[in-house]
């Protein structure tokens, strides 16, 4: 049994920072209704960005933080004004069109400012076990994937907390609803839009600082976002609590997986199983676990 709690334990926490790449998708598609299929590549040029500011130029771990904020913000800001905005009342499928093609253009982008070499990340936790709980429980649980998962459910407990309980997530909530309702009702709609993307951007830097020092810096970590695809099918698009809950699942169910049907079936199904969890789900429940059912009348 200590070593299915292990392995569980693990799943658990490597399952919330899944939760917090899922959340900027999740902001994203509740105020303006479009899946962002660029959040992976806004991951990518965040840790990119991070990290060479701390190795090219010098700057120390804080400083670089605060410019590298700054510059997701800034991407976040110009991405709703000169993609989104021009796009409004637009099909749903233009919008996801043109979040892929800011996908390629981000991609891109950060290679070319940084390179495409792998680069390792120190946010200064190590990646050992610790020796408290070791001798106490005899289960192993990684310093880093325990600290890892501690910033990101203070992350996304915080931003679940704002977008619920402030008059920007009331606003947010409105325009979700009806966008032009909400104009209707005086709500700045693009303001509105340019927070939540602004919002995303801090957390692509958030979850790039993360999966950045766990995996190293590199192209790769675009595909990390994928992952968030399944936890948003069993959570729900649109629900904060559905991507904490979705994230839980997934982590949990991949690596029990792993471990006690790898075995079975070959290795890698780590990397499938949790696309399979999830299509066996959307037979069950398409709308997500906290997602609203849809009823068209005729």
């Amino acid at each position: 049994m200590t070593f299915f709690f292990e392995v569980l334990i693990g799943g658990l926490l490597s399952g919330v920072m899944y939760s917090l790449v899922a959340l900027g998708f999740v902001l994203i598609y509740k105020a303006s209704g479009v899946f962002n299929f660029a959040q992976g590549a806004m991951v990518f040029f965040a840790a990119l960005t991070f990290v060479g500011l701390q190795q090219d130029y010098g700057i120390n771990f804080w400083l670089a933080f605060v410019l590298a904020l700054g510059v997701m913000i800034l991407l976040g800001l110009a991405t709703e004004k000169f993609v989104l905005r021009p796009l409004v009342n637009q099909p749903q499928i233009t919008l996801f069109m043109a979040t892929i093609g800011l996908t390629f253009f981000i991609e891109g982008l950060a290679q070319l400012l940084g390179g495409a070499n792998v680069r390792g990340l120190d946010i200064g936790i190590q990646d050992e076990p610790i020796e408290a709980i070791a001798n106490a429980t005899g289960i192993n649980v990684s310093r880093f994937d325990l600290a890892s998962a501690g910033i990101a459910a203070v992350l996304v407990t915080s931003l679940a907390l704002f977008f619920s309980r402030t008059r920007i997530g009331r606003a947010l909530r409105a325009v979700a609803d009806d966008h032009q309702a909400a104009l209707a009702v005086g709500i700045p709609l693009h303001q509105i839009w340019g927070i939540v993307w602004a919002v995303a951007g801090f957390v692509a830097l958030v979850a790039g600082m993360l999966w950045g020092a766990r995996n190293g810096v590199q192209f790769a970590l675009t595909f990390v976002a994928l992952k968030a695809l399944p936890v948003l099918i069993l959570g729900g698009f649109e629900s904060i609590p559905g991507a904490i809950l979705g994230g839980l699942i997934i982590g949990a169910s991949e690596k029990l997986a792993e471990v006690y049907l790898g075995p079975f079936v070959g290795g890698g199904i780590e990397g499938w199983f949790p696309y399979v969890l999830a299509l066996l789900f959307l037979l069950v429940r398409p709308e997500g676990l906290f997602g609203e059912k849809h009823i068209d009348r005729v």
